[in-house]
Protein backbone atom coordinates (compact mmCIF):
# COMPACT_ATOMS: atom_id res chain seq x y z
CA UNK A 1 0.00 0.00 0.00
CA UNK A 2 2.61 2.35 0.84
CA UNK A 3 4.26 1.94 -2.79
CA UNK A 4 0.38 2.77 -4.03
CA UNK A 5 0.36 5.92 -2.00
CA UNK A 6 3.79 7.02 -3.51
CA UNK A 7 2.63 6.60 -7.27
CA UNK A 8 -0.77 8.58 -6.35
CA UNK A 9 1.49 11.36 -4.55
CA UNK A 10 4.13 11.31 -7.56
CA UNK A 11 1.02 11.30 -10.25
CA UNK A 12 -0.59 14.36 -8.12
CA UNK A 13 2.75 16.07 -8.46
CA UNK A 14 3.31 15.79 -12.46
CA UNK A 15 -0.67 16.95 -12.26
CA UNK A 16 0.09 19.74 -10.58
CA UNK A 17 3.44 20.64 -12.50
CA UNK A 18 1.36 20.65 -15.67
CA UNK A 19 -1.31 22.66 -14.56
CA UNK A 20 1.29 25.39 -13.62
CA UNK A 21 3.09 24.57 -17.08
CA UNK A 22 0.33 23.50 -19.39
CA UNK A 23 3.31 24.00 -22.81
CA UNK A 24 5.00 21.58 -20.85
CA UNK A 25 2.37 18.83 -20.97
CA UNK A 26 1.81 19.79 -24.67
CA UNK A 27 5.69 19.01 -24.80
CA UNK A 28 5.57 15.87 -23.19
CA UNK A 29 2.35 14.68 -24.84
CA UNK A 30 3.94 15.51 -28.09
CA UNK A 31 7.23 13.20 -27.53
CA UNK A 32 4.84 10.66 -25.81
CA UNK A 33 3.44 9.84 -29.96
CA UNK A 34 0.00 11.92 -28.62
CA UNK A 35 -2.16 13.36 -31.25
CA UNK A 36 -2.45 16.93 -30.45
CA UNK A 37 -5.19 19.05 -30.58
CA UNK A 38 -5.87 22.15 -32.04
CA UNK A 39 -5.46 24.29 -28.63
CA UNK A 40 -2.50 22.43 -27.97
CA UNK A 41 -1.37 23.74 -31.51
CA UNK A 42 -2.19 27.21 -30.99
CA UNK A 43 -0.24 27.56 -27.50
CA UNK A 44 3.37 26.15 -29.09
CA UNK A 45 2.55 28.24 -32.03
CA UNK A 46 1.73 31.38 -29.91
CA UNK A 47 4.13 30.55 -27.39
CA UNK A 48 6.90 33.16 -25.57
CA UNK A 49 9.74 33.74 -26.43
CA UNK A 50 11.16 32.74 -23.34
CA UNK A 51 9.45 29.60 -24.04
CA UNK A 52 10.33 28.96 -27.46
CA UNK A 53 13.68 27.18 -26.88
CA UNK A 54 11.85 24.41 -24.66
CA UNK A 55 9.26 24.03 -27.86
CA UNK A 56 12.21 23.77 -30.90
CA UNK A 57 13.99 21.64 -28.22
CA UNK A 58 11.03 19.05 -28.19
CA UNK A 59 10.96 19.41 -31.89
CA UNK A 60 14.38 18.52 -32.74
CA UNK A 61 14.31 15.39 -30.46
CA UNK A 62 11.14 14.03 -32.25
CA UNK A 63 12.79 14.84 -35.45
CA UNK A 64 16.38 13.62 -34.37
CA UNK A 65 14.22 10.38 -33.00
CA UNK A 66 12.22 9.76 -36.76
CA UNK A 67 15.25 11.10 -38.98
CA UNK A 68 18.34 11.30 -37.56
CA UNK A 69 20.72 13.77 -38.62
CA UNK A 70 20.42 13.87 -42.02
CA UNK A 71 19.05 17.17 -43.56
CA UNK A 72 18.09 16.91 -47.22
CA UNK A 73 17.44 18.70 -50.37
CA UNK A 74 16.79 18.23 -53.84
CA UNK A 75 19.20 18.88 -56.90
CA UNK A 76 16.35 20.30 -59.36
CA UNK A 77 16.18 22.61 -63.12
CA UNK A 78 13.15 24.98 -62.26
CA UNK A 79 10.90 25.21 -65.21
CA UNK A 80 8.37 27.68 -65.44
CA UNK A 81 5.93 26.77 -68.15
CA UNK A 82 4.01 29.35 -68.32
CA UNK A 83 4.18 32.51 -65.82
CA UNK A 84 0.72 33.58 -67.21
CA UNK A 85 -2.03 33.31 -64.80
CA UNK A 86 -5.81 34.00 -63.82
CA UNK A 87 -5.02 34.99 -59.88
CA UNK A 88 -3.83 38.25 -58.80
CA UNK A 89 -2.22 37.47 -55.41
CA UNK A 90 -1.31 40.80 -53.57
CA UNK A 91 2.43 39.42 -53.17
CA UNK A 92 3.48 37.71 -56.28
CA UNK A 93 5.82 38.79 -59.08
CA UNK A 94 5.86 35.52 -60.99
CA UNK A 95 2.50 35.77 -62.55
CA UNK A 96 1.83 38.10 -65.74
CA UNK A 97 -0.13 39.07 -68.43
CA UNK A 98 0.47 38.35 -71.93
CA UNK A 99 2.20 41.23 -73.54
CA UNK A 100 3.84 41.91 -69.82
CA UNK A 101 7.41 42.62 -70.29
CA UNK A 102 8.84 38.92 -69.21
CA UNK A 103 5.66 37.39 -69.63
CA UNK A 104 6.88 33.51 -71.36
CA UNK A 105 5.69 30.10 -72.59
CA UNK A 106 8.02 27.62 -72.61
CA UNK A 107 8.44 25.11 -75.55
CA UNK A 108 9.33 21.55 -75.69
CA UNK A 109 12.27 22.44 -76.89
CA UNK A 110 13.30 24.51 -74.03
CA UNK A 111 11.77 22.37 -71.95
CA UNK A 112 14.23 19.58 -73.22
CA UNK A 113 17.58 22.42 -73.31
CA UNK A 114 16.90 23.26 -69.74
CA UNK A 115 16.12 19.26 -68.71
CA UNK A 116 19.17 17.82 -70.19
CA UNK A 117 21.35 20.66 -69.09
CA UNK A 118 20.14 20.24 -65.85
CA UNK A 119 20.90 16.65 -65.90
CA UNK A 120 24.23 17.17 -67.05
CA UNK A 121 24.90 19.03 -63.89
CA UNK A 122 23.50 16.56 -61.55
CA UNK A 123 19.95 17.65 -61.19
CA UNK A 124 17.58 14.68 -60.79
CA UNK A 125 14.26 16.87 -60.35
CA UNK A 126 12.47 18.68 -62.60
CA UNK A 127 10.03 21.66 -61.14
CA UNK A 128 7.02 21.90 -63.34
CA UNK A 129 5.31 25.56 -61.92
CA UNK A 130 2.84 27.61 -63.51
CA UNK A 131 0.54 30.29 -63.47
CA UNK A 132 -3.25 29.00 -62.35
CA UNK A 133 -5.61 28.46 -65.14
CA UNK A 134 -4.42 31.02 -67.87
CA UNK A 135 -6.22 29.67 -70.87
CA UNK A 136 -9.51 30.97 -68.69
CA UNK A 137 -8.17 34.35 -68.73
CA UNK A 138 -6.44 35.40 -71.60
CA UNK A 139 -7.83 34.35 -75.44
CA UNK A 140 -3.55 34.79 -76.49
CA UNK A 141 -2.77 31.83 -74.02
CA UNK A 142 -5.47 30.43 -75.99
CA UNK A 143 -4.00 30.70 -79.63
CA UNK A 144 -0.80 29.56 -77.76
CA UNK A 145 -2.17 26.19 -76.90
CA UNK A 146 -3.75 25.93 -79.61
CA UNK A 147 -0.44 26.66 -81.44
CA UNK A 148 1.34 24.13 -79.67
CA UNK A 149 -1.32 21.28 -80.24
CA UNK A 150 -2.53 21.62 -76.67
CA UNK A 151 -5.97 21.22 -75.40
CA UNK A 152 -5.23 22.86 -72.22
CA UNK A 153 -2.86 23.68 -69.81
CA UNK A 154 -2.44 20.68 -67.75
CA UNK A 155 -2.30 18.58 -71.58
CA UNK A 156 0.90 20.90 -72.39
CA UNK A 157 2.54 20.52 -68.80
CA UNK A 158 1.99 16.39 -69.15
CA UNK A 159 4.32 16.57 -72.29
CA UNK A 160 6.38 18.69 -70.73
CA UNK A 161 6.57 16.24 -67.93
CA UNK A 162 7.31 13.35 -70.68
CA UNK A 163 10.38 15.78 -71.88
CA UNK A 164 11.88 15.85 -68.90
CA UNK A 165 11.83 12.26 -68.32
CA UNK A 166 13.25 10.97 -71.88
CA UNK A 167 15.79 13.74 -70.53
CA UNK A 168 16.40 11.58 -66.99
CA UNK A 169 14.39 14.05 -64.89
CA UNK A 170 11.94 13.16 -62.98
CA UNK A 171 9.24 15.50 -62.90
CA UNK A 172 7.28 17.07 -59.85
CA UNK A 173 4.22 19.43 -60.73
CA UNK A 174 3.10 22.47 -58.87
CA UNK A 175 0.29 23.93 -61.40
CA UNK A 176 -1.71 25.22 -58.86
CA UNK A 177 -5.43 23.98 -58.65
CA UNK A 178 -6.01 20.62 -61.16
CA UNK A 179 -8.99 18.25 -61.27
CA UNK A 180 -9.71 15.01 -60.86
CA UNK A 181 -8.97 14.04 -64.08
CA UNK A 182 -5.93 16.24 -64.67
CA UNK A 183 -4.03 14.88 -61.57
CA UNK A 184 -4.88 11.16 -62.83
CA UNK A 185 -3.60 12.46 -66.21
CA UNK A 186 -0.41 12.91 -64.95
CA UNK A 187 -0.06 10.37 -62.09
CA UNK A 188 1.85 8.42 -64.72
CA UNK A 189 4.23 11.39 -65.33
CA UNK A 190 5.48 12.76 -62.19
CA UNK A 191 6.72 11.11 -59.35
CA UNK A 192 5.25 13.51 -56.82
CA UNK A 193 3.14 16.40 -57.19
CA UNK A 194 2.33 19.55 -55.08
CA UNK A 195 0.00 22.36 -54.47
CA UNK A 196 0.38 25.01 -51.42
CA UNK A 197 -2.27 25.79 -49.24
CA UNK A 198 -0.59 28.90 -47.97
CA UNK A 199 -3.63 29.43 -45.42
CA UNK A 200 -7.26 27.62 -44.37
CA UNK A 201 -8.22 30.94 -44.02
CA UNK A 202 -10.78 32.28 -45.81
CA UNK A 203 -10.64 35.91 -44.82
CA UNK A 204 -7.71 36.07 -47.56
CA UNK A 205 -10.13 35.93 -50.15
CA UNK A 206 -12.36 38.94 -48.49
CA UNK A 207 -12.42 42.14 -49.81
CA UNK A 208 -8.53 43.72 -49.39
CA UNK A 209 -7.40 40.44 -48.34
CA UNK A 210 -4.06 39.36 -50.32
CA UNK A 211 -6.32 36.98 -52.20
CA UNK A 212 -9.48 38.78 -53.56
CA UNK A 213 -9.12 38.26 -57.04
CA UNK A 214 -7.22 35.31 -56.97
CA UNK A 215 -10.33 32.45 -57.27
CA UNK A 216 -7.98 29.82 -57.24
CA UNK A 217 -6.41 30.37 -53.56
CA UNK A 218 -9.97 29.55 -52.17
CA UNK A 219 -8.97 26.84 -49.34
CA UNK A 220 -11.88 24.74 -49.25
CA UNK A 221 -10.86 24.21 -53.39
CA UNK A 222 -7.11 23.87 -52.54
CA UNK A 223 -8.33 21.29 -49.77
CA UNK A 224 -10.55 19.68 -51.89
CA UNK A 225 -7.64 18.87 -54.14
CA UNK A 226 -4.86 17.97 -51.98
CA UNK A 227 -7.97 15.21 -50.90
CA UNK A 228 -8.50 14.00 -54.37
CA UNK A 229 -4.50 13.52 -55.15
CA UNK A 230 -4.45 11.35 -51.86
CA UNK A 231 -7.17 9.57 -53.45
CA UNK A 232 -5.40 8.69 -56.31
CA UNK A 233 -2.60 7.92 -54.14
CA UNK A 234 -0.24 10.38 -55.44
CA UNK A 235 2.95 11.46 -53.40
CA UNK A 236 1.69 14.82 -52.38
CA UNK A 237 3.87 17.83 -50.87
CA UNK A 238 2.19 21.19 -49.41
CA UNK A 239 2.55 23.77 -47.06
CA UNK A 240 1.76 27.65 -45.51
CA UNK A 241 2.82 30.56 -46.77
CA UNK A 242 3.22 32.68 -43.33
CA UNK A 243 2.70 36.66 -43.61
CA UNK A 244 0.29 37.09 -45.78
CA UNK A 245 -2.50 38.45 -43.36
CA UNK A 246 -2.75 35.39 -41.40
CA UNK A 247 -2.67 34.86 -37.88
CA UNK A 248 -0.36 32.91 -35.46
CA UNK A 249 -3.81 30.72 -34.80
CA UNK A 250 -5.04 30.31 -38.50
CA UNK A 251 -1.24 29.25 -39.18
CA UNK A 252 -1.67 26.29 -36.65
CA UNK A 253 -5.01 25.29 -38.36
CA UNK A 254 -3.95 25.45 -41.62
CA UNK A 255 -0.99 22.85 -40.60
CA UNK A 256 -3.92 20.35 -38.78
CA UNK A 257 -5.69 20.48 -41.85
CA UNK A 258 -3.18 19.51 -43.66
CA UNK A 259 -2.55 16.88 -40.89
CA UNK A 260 -6.55 15.53 -41.13
CA UNK A 261 -5.69 15.11 -45.13
CA UNK A 262 -2.70 13.19 -44.29
CA UNK A 263 -4.83 10.89 -42.09
CA UNK A 264 -7.40 10.17 -44.26
CA UNK A 265 -5.20 9.11 -47.45
CA UNK A 266 -1.65 8.70 -46.23
CA UNK A 267 -0.12 10.60 -48.82
CA UNK A 268 1.46 13.99 -47.89
CA UNK A 269 5.32 13.24 -47.94
CA UNK A 270 6.65 16.98 -47.32
CA UNK A 271 5.07 20.29 -45.69
CA UNK A 272 6.69 23.61 -46.36
CA UNK A 273 6.73 26.48 -44.21
CA UNK A 274 7.28 29.31 -46.45
CA UNK A 275 7.76 33.32 -45.43
CA UNK A 276 6.03 35.97 -47.35
CA UNK A 277 9.24 38.08 -48.95
CA UNK A 278 7.73 41.75 -49.72
CA UNK A 279 8.67 43.35 -53.35
CA UNK A 280 8.08 46.23 -54.80
CA UNK A 281 5.22 47.24 -56.81
CA UNK A 282 2.49 44.85 -54.92
CA UNK A 283 0.05 45.58 -52.68
CA UNK A 284 2.28 44.21 -49.75
CA UNK A 285 5.23 45.66 -51.07
CA UNK A 286 5.93 47.58 -47.38
CA UNK A 287 3.88 44.68 -45.09
CA UNK A 288 6.25 43.54 -42.65
CA UNK A 289 8.09 40.26 -43.51
CA UNK A 290 7.60 37.34 -40.92
CA UNK A 291 10.33 37.49 -38.40
CA UNK A 292 13.18 34.53 -38.04
CA UNK A 293 11.43 33.78 -34.79
CA UNK A 294 8.12 33.25 -36.64
CA UNK A 295 9.48 30.97 -38.80
CA UNK A 296 10.92 28.91 -35.94
CA UNK A 297 7.74 28.52 -34.10
CA UNK A 298 5.59 27.44 -37.39
CA UNK A 299 8.54 25.18 -38.14
CA UNK A 300 8.70 23.42 -34.11
CA UNK A 301 4.82 23.80 -34.17
CA UNK A 302 4.38 21.77 -37.69
CA UNK A 303 7.03 18.94 -36.62
CA UNK A 304 5.58 18.48 -33.26
CA UNK A 305 1.96 18.48 -34.54
CA UNK A 306 2.68 16.45 -37.49
CA UNK A 307 5.07 13.88 -36.16
CA UNK A 308 8.33 12.81 -36.74
CA UNK A 309 7.53 10.77 -39.62
CA UNK A 310 6.44 13.75 -41.33
CA UNK A 311 9.06 15.74 -43.64
CA UNK A 312 9.18 19.40 -42.79
CA UNK A 313 11.07 21.74 -44.90
CA UNK A 314 11.81 25.74 -44.57
CA UNK A 315 13.74 27.39 -47.94
CA UNK A 316 16.54 28.35 -47.03
CA UNK A 317 17.45 31.25 -49.94
CA UNK A 318 14.55 32.49 -48.30
CA UNK A 319 16.13 32.78 -44.74
CA UNK A 320 20.04 32.53 -45.39
CA UNK A 321 21.16 34.25 -42.27
CA UNK A 322 18.36 31.10 -40.09
CA UNK A 323 20.17 27.88 -41.35
CA UNK A 324 20.88 27.15 -38.16
CA UNK A 325 17.82 28.33 -36.18
CA UNK A 326 15.74 26.21 -38.19
CA UNK A 327 17.71 22.91 -38.10
CA UNK A 328 17.14 23.93 -34.12
CA UNK A 329 13.25 24.27 -34.85
CA UNK A 330 13.10 20.42 -36.40
CA UNK A 331 13.14 20.84 -39.83
CA UNK A 332 15.02 18.02 -42.13
CA UNK A 333 14.65 19.39 -45.64
CA UNK A 334 15.51 22.50 -47.45
CA UNK A 335 13.96 21.38 -50.44
CA UNK A 336 14.54 21.53 -54.21
CA UNK A 337 17.82 24.08 -55.02
CA UNK A 338 19.10 24.56 -58.86
CA UNK A 339 22.27 25.01 -59.94
CA UNK A 340 21.30 26.34 -63.35
CA UNK A 341 17.75 27.70 -62.73
CA UNK A 342 16.78 30.54 -60.35
CA UNK A 343 14.06 30.49 -58.09
CA UNK A 344 11.84 32.09 -60.55
CA UNK A 345 8.98 33.06 -57.58
CA UNK A 346 11.70 34.76 -55.56
CA UNK A 347 14.03 36.08 -57.98
CA UNK A 348 15.71 38.38 -55.45
CA UNK A 349 16.64 35.22 -53.35
CA UNK A 350 19.50 33.10 -54.63
CA UNK A 351 19.98 29.67 -53.82
CA UNK A 352 22.30 28.80 -51.58
CA UNK A 353 25.89 27.37 -52.85
CA UNK A 354 25.76 23.61 -51.67
CA UNK A 355 29.29 23.46 -50.31
CA UNK A 356 28.53 25.99 -47.98
CA UNK A 357 25.08 25.01 -46.96
CA UNK A 358 26.79 21.73 -46.56
CA UNK A 359 29.37 23.43 -44.28
CA UNK A 360 27.16 25.61 -41.99
CA UNK A 361 24.72 21.88 -41.57
CA UNK A 362 27.82 19.76 -40.48
CA UNK A 363 29.01 23.00 -37.80
CA UNK A 364 25.21 22.55 -36.93
CA UNK A 365 25.75 18.76 -36.51
CA UNK A 366 24.05 17.73 -39.87
CA UNK A 367 24.70 15.96 -42.45
CA UNK A 368 23.50 17.21 -46.08
CA UNK A 369 22.41 14.96 -48.37
CA UNK A 370 20.91 14.67 -52.07
CA UNK A 371 17.02 13.20 -52.69
CA UNK A 372 14.97 12.37 -54.93
CA UNK A 373 11.50 14.27 -55.74
CA UNK A 374 9.74 11.23 -54.03
CA UNK A 375 10.40 10.41 -50.44
CA UNK A 376 12.04 6.91 -49.84
CA UNK A 377 9.15 5.96 -47.78
CA UNK A 378 7.12 6.54 -50.88
CA UNK A 379 8.83 4.28 -53.74
CA UNK A 380 6.53 1.30 -53.20
CA UNK A 381 4.04 -0.16 -56.14
CA UNK A 382 1.44 1.67 -53.70
CA UNK A 383 2.63 5.06 -54.32
CA UNK A 384 4.44 4.40 -58.13
CA UNK A 385 2.75 4.48 -60.97
CA UNK A 386 4.54 1.52 -63.41
CA UNK A 387 5.04 3.97 -65.99
CA UNK A 388 7.57 5.58 -64.17
CA UNK A 389 9.66 2.63 -63.11
CA UNK A 390 12.21 2.86 -65.65
CA UNK A 391 12.69 6.63 -64.66
CA UNK A 392 13.40 6.04 -61.37
CA UNK A 393 15.68 3.16 -62.02
CA UNK A 394 18.12 5.21 -63.20
CA UNK A 395 18.82 6.43 -59.72
CA UNK A 396 18.64 2.99 -57.82
CA UNK A 397 22.25 3.63 -55.59
CA UNK A 398 20.64 6.85 -54.33
CA UNK A 399 17.64 5.37 -53.68
CA UNK A 400 19.20 1.73 -52.00
CA UNK A 401 21.32 4.63 -49.62
CA UNK A 402 17.81 6.75 -49.17
CA UNK A 403 16.38 3.46 -47.71
CA UNK A 404 19.37 2.28 -45.60
CA UNK A 405 19.24 5.44 -43.97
Amino acid sequence: MAYKGRWVRMAQIESLAARRNPLDAILARALAGERLDESDAIALIECADGDLPRVMAAAAEMRDRAKGRDVTFSPKVFLPITNLCRDRCGYCTFRKDPGDPGAWTMTLAEVAEWSRRGREQGCIEALMCLGDKPELAFREYRDTLKSLGARGTAEYVARACATALDAGLLPHTNAGLLTRGELAMLRPLNVSMGLMLESVSPRLRARGGVHQWAPDKDPAARLKMIDEAGELRIPFTTGILIGIGDTTAERALSLLAIRASHERHGHIQEVIIQNFRAKPGLPLEDAPEPGALEMARASATARLTLGGAMNVQAPPNLSPHEIELFLAAGINDWGGISPLSRDYVNPEAPWPHLERLGERCARAGFRLKRRLAIYPEFINDKWVDPALGPALGRFSDLIAAEVQA
